[in-house]
């Protein structure tokens, strides 16, 4: 089976996990420090801006949180999105109000948030999707002159940039996965970033029970008795990352740059051969200045026959998706939103594999098949 998502894990890994190993040590230790230090490096920022988490669906829980989100409020996201986001402003007692999205780019534009703003509107947690920027600029300055809060949920875009700038970095809070399924991966963990670097080192106490400090075997460093009594700020959960972890994030990290550049290469070769497949369209272009992570590569197609389509390519061994299922249509939410363009894209859309991992001849399968499918309902 060729899989939509898939990590790129060796013998680099292994070797880092060894050396965990042999420390004895497998907690929260130097690795998460040293991960944490890659990725502030990464992004461009000090060390004091980031944090590490045990997901990214944690970050923005830890983020509404910070963001003392309650009963009565609203914050404004994307309906093509990821359910923890949703969850994360819903756990808190607020209330998701779902916005549309451009329906060949399915990131949402200014207009279509600021449809949504309301005197109850909070903040806007803001995907990123497939890992383009979309229109990261104009929000920022439209959340900036409304006077509310802006979460960048950049799971999707992990190399992802606007005239250099890093995406994540646009907003008051921001978080990262390095799941699984992500382009570089640290098992499962998060980081969290914030522009303000007292509200990180406020995310870090509360990412462990709300406690000062972080082990009586590092406070026994410091102090010459009772290293073992602590204090607590805030009645949180424990969501850290732990060296294992980041001792593969940190391995992944080196060679993220190659992986995005693969990822590049495949979207071109889709970009060009499915061009010339009647009945298909692709993503648009990226605008001046944008570099994309390519972590979700998409093509549109008639909906009345997507469906049948991605179900042939699954039986010829390809596993095709939709990411993300329309949030505003989950009962659980409660929304009455009417959003067509988002509809029209959730009916016609459907992602393609593309991982660093896919040989030419992958690619060029998933092309072939994909196109003979197309042709088989269109002219059969």
């Amino acid at each position: 089976m060729i899989n939509v998502f898939q990590p790129s894990l060796g013998d680099d890994e292994l070797a880092a996990v060894g050396e965990v190993f042999k420390t004895s040590w497998i907690g929260r230790g130097t690795k998460v420090a040293e991960f944490e230090e890659a990725w502030a490096a990464h992004l461009g920022v000090g060390r004091s801006h980031v944090t590490s988490t045990n997901s990214c669906t944690e970050a923005t829980f830890l983020a509404m949180e910070l963001f003392g989100i309650g009963p009565g409020d609203e914050v404004v996201l994307p309906t093509v999105n990821f359910v923890g986001a949703a969850n994360a402003v819903a756990a808190h007692g607020a209330r998701p109000v779902f916005c549309d999205v451009d329906p060949e780019l399915l990131n949402p534009t200014v207009e279509d948030i600021e449809r949504c703003l309301t005197p109850k509107t909070r903040g806007v947690l803001l995907l990123h999707y497939g890992g383009r920027p979309g229109h990261i600029v104009e929000i920022a300055k439209l959340c900036q002159e409304r006077g509310i809060w802006l979460m960048e949920d950049a799971a999707n875009a992990q190399s992802s940039s606007v005239d250099g700038k890093a995406v994540g970095t646009f907003g008051d809070i921001s978080a990262w996965s390095f799941d699984w399924g992500k382009i570089a991966v640290a098992l499962d963990g998060g980081i969290l970033y914030a522009k303000d670097p007292a509200v990180t080192a406020e995310a870090a106490k509360r990412a462990y029970l709300g406690m000062a400090q972080s082990s009586g075997f590092s406070e026994a460093h410091r102090t010459q008795t009772r290293w073992w009594e602590f204090e607590v700020s805030s009645f949180s959960r424990r969501s850290i990352m732990n060296d294992v972890q980041a001792a593969v994030g940190t391995t992944q990290l080196a060679k993220l740059r190659d992986f995005v550049k693969r990822r590049r290469l495949i979207a071109e070769f889709y970009d060009s051969a499915i061009a010339e497949v009647p009945g298909l369209r692709t993503p648009p272009p990226l605008p001046d200045g944008h570099e994309s992570s390519y972590y979700i590569y998409w093509v549109q197609m008639d909906p009345a026959i997507r469906d049948a389509v991605a179900r042939q390519l699954f039986d010829e061994g390809i596993y095709t998706t939709f990411r993300y299922q329309l949030l505003h249509k989950v009962d659980a939410y409660g929304s009455d939103a009417v959003l067509p363009s988002a509809e029209k894209a959730a009916a016609s859309t459907l992602c393609l594999p593309i991982h660093q991992a896919l040989s030419d001849s992958d690619i060029g399968r998933v092309v072939d098949t994909l196109a003979r499918a197309v042709r088989d309902r269109t002219h059969g």
